[in-house]
């Protein structure tokens, strides 16, 4: 199967590129111009990322890329309810691997505060995205479960995430099959974004995403709300 085999919804682009490498350098290029774009005509741009390992290349060639840094404000899609020193913070990932050189001016809107409990944490992310300016780009994956961000089929708190009209930026959500509890953006501030781009590698996802893109519900695999125009999907094998 390749990408173009796809019958994808009117207005979605898909690009197939050769390597992870060749993604990486693809995807930084376009998420550069995109924030150059925003900054040259709105004074500021706001990017907005998931974690995980696939990410690395990509943050790494974005952050060589030529910006005025300081203008751009950087937050993420989902986190994981663990402090920033440990080895599976989003956040720690992002500041390792995207925040360094002239990039490390960019202004970082973290979802991780410490808290007695998952939800209270969730409240103070809320809050913190109150300061997040209108959101330009925004980088997501996608798991084979079909989940995206942190809205995983089946966690308790999914179907609130997923109504147009949830008044929450940011929900409390349980990733069944992983260890961490999770903070995720929910859908209304996620569909937002001006520039909405998926990253995905290898044949198992590209089998995921042509069973997300069949008929069925949102909640089963919950990457299906934003696999609509404006969207930009981005892959290699």
């Amino acid at each position: 199967m390749a990408i173009s085999d796809l019958d994808l919804p009117l207005g979605v682009l898909a690009r197939s590129l050769s390597s992870p490498a060749q993604l990486a350098k693809a995807l930084a290029r376009a998420v550069a111009e995109a924030l150059r774009v925003a900054i040259e005509t709105q004074g500021q741009a706001t990017l907005v990322v998931s974690g995980g390992r696939s990410p690395v290349a990509f943050f790494e060639q974005l952050a060589q890329q030529p910006l005025d840094w300081a203008q751009v404000v950087i937050s993420l899609a989902d986190e994981r309810w663990v402090p920033v020193a440990h080895p599976d913070s989003n956040e720690g990932l992002v500041r390792r691997h995207l925040l360094r050189g002239p990039a490390a001016a960019a202004r970082f809107i973290g979802l991780y505060q410490a808290s007695a409990s998952l939800e209270d944490a969730a409240l103070k992310a809320d809050q913190a995205l109150a300061e997040l300016p209108p959101i330009d780009v925004l980088v997501l994956g996608m798991g084979d479960d079909g989940h995206t961000a942190s809205l995983f089929p089946n966690s308790p708190n999914l179907h609130d995430a997923l109504q147009a009209d949830c008044p929450r930026r940011c929900l409390p959500m349980l990733a069944p099959s992983v260890p961490h509890q999770r903070l995720s953006m929910t859908l209304p501030l996620l569909t937002c974004a001006r520039l909405p781009l998926l990253a995905l590698q290898g044949q198992g996802k590209l089998e995921t995403l042509s069973a997300a893109l069949a008929v069925g519900e949102v909640a089963s695999m919950p990457v299906r709300a934003l696999l609509h125009s404006p969207l930009e999907i981005y892959w290699c094998p």
